[in-house]
């Protein structure tokens, strides 16, 4: 299988690297003192708004919308280098739209709620959150807990979610929710959408995770939403879910090929200028095969990423690849990181570089999206069984 781009994919991926390298990455000692501060490290609305003009005047902007919605409408395969460019900055700003959510709604949006929800959210015009994990439910669903009760012509809805990216900026949020009970996935599942400031629906706190991120905890305090809220399929919410987690695997692929190339250019660089005890870093072994191995499981990754990327656009089922991807695209990266940060020496623990919020955003994907243990017994599961 041929992985060689297309030359105006090659094109696009080139004009990512000069926006990361011309508009983000002087940005980043802003957000580098954000995180010695404790803060949270995210853009300032003024740091934001010209990053925003200037992608509208780049065109890259709606990369993966279809084109009925003003989009693009590239290819999963094109997005690869897309992801895997902006990934190699620490300045957390995402081309809008968010694709994993954009995909969910155009895969269940009724013509209402493509007015009201999808066409907005596809123009960059709104926000969106999903609610999935619960408090001791973890990634299972046979475990979940939140409730929607149907009582006339409504749905009412209680429950926790935690765990929420976005839910304070969100203008409407995914939830999903168990409708009948003792079938989870397979029928007992559904989403709705619930917009911001709906009574019943609580942000009960903010919650600081690693790498400066803010995630949240909901309160569903019989929240009532119309029937008309319902997204997608009474019942059958688990797929279109499954669609989106698949999307964003894709992306963490991505990003953590653009992340561990950013280690190892940083690593590359030092150890070819250090000199410790008579000798360049680059002349020692262990330096070198740190070296060797980041590049040979960067090139690995990368193959992985865009034969994920083809069997998607192909119409594939990529649940088995996307947990393997998952998977061996965090660990690769958390090695390579780490044996960066350990090539600068106390440089390398310090706040002064990237690195070690790399490090952190790479510890936290491990986690979310499905944790490796999870996506490990799922692999093994599907191969026990012969689905390979």
């Amino acid at each position: 299988m041929d992985f060689t781009l297309p030359e105006e994919h090659q094109m696009l991926k080139d004009l990512v690297a000069r926006f990361v390298d011309d508009e983000l990455m002087p940005l980043e000692s802003n957000v580098l003192a954000r995180d010695v501060r404790g803060e949270e490290c995210r853009l300032t609305a003024e740091e934001e708004a010209p990053l925003l003009e200037k992608c509208r005047e780049l065109g890259l902007w709606g990369l993966d919308v279809p084109e009925e919605f003003g989009g693009a409408d590239l290819p999963a395969v094109a997005m690869v280098g897309v992801n895997e460019e902006m990934a190699r900055t620490i300045v957390p700003f995402d081309f809008p739209p968010d694709s994993p959510n954009l995909h969910m709604l155009m895969a269940t949006c009724d013509d209402r709620q493509r007015k009201l929800y999808l066409d907005p959210y596809a123009k960059g015009e709104a926000h969106s959150a999903i609610a999935i994990s619960e408090p001791g439910a973890g990634g299972n669903p046979q475990a979940m807990a939140t409730t929607a009760v149907q009582d006339g012509d409504d749905w009412v809805i209680n429950g926790r979610k935690i765990w929420i990216s976005r839910a304070a900026r969100a203008d409407f949020i995914v939830v999903m929710a168990v409708t009948e009970k003792g079938k989870a996935a397979h029928g007992g599942i559904t989403a709705f959408v619930i917009e911001k400031d709906t009574p019943g629906m609580i942000i009960e706190r903010a919650i600081p995770m690693l790498a400066g991120h803010i995630t949240y905890e909901l309160v569903f305090d019989n929240c009532r939403v119309s029937k008309s809220q319902v997204l997608g399929k009474l019942g059958y919410g688990f797929a279109p879910m499954q669609l989106r987690l698949t999307v964003r695997r894709l992306q963490i692929g991505a990003w953590c090929v653009g992340m561990a190339r950013r280690a190892l250019d940083m690593m590359c660089e030092h150890a070819s200028q250090r000199v410790t005890f008579g000798t360049l870093l680059a002349d020692r072994q262990a330096v070198q095969w740190w070296i060797a191995d980041a590049a040979t499981k960067i090139h690995a990754c990368r193959l992985m990423v865009y034969d994920a990327a083809v069997k998607r656009d192909a119409g594939s089922e990529l649940r088995t690849e996307a947990s393997m991807l998952k998977v061996f695209a965090t660990e690769m990266a958390t090695e390579v990181i780490d044996n960066a940060m350990q090539a600068f020496g106390a440089m390398g623990m310090t706040k002064e570089l990237p690195l070690q919020l790399m490090a952190q955003k790479i510890r936290v994907m491990r986690m979310y999206e499905g944790p490796s243990e999870v996506h490990r017994m799922a692999i093994a599961r599907r191969t026990l069984r012969g689905d390979r």
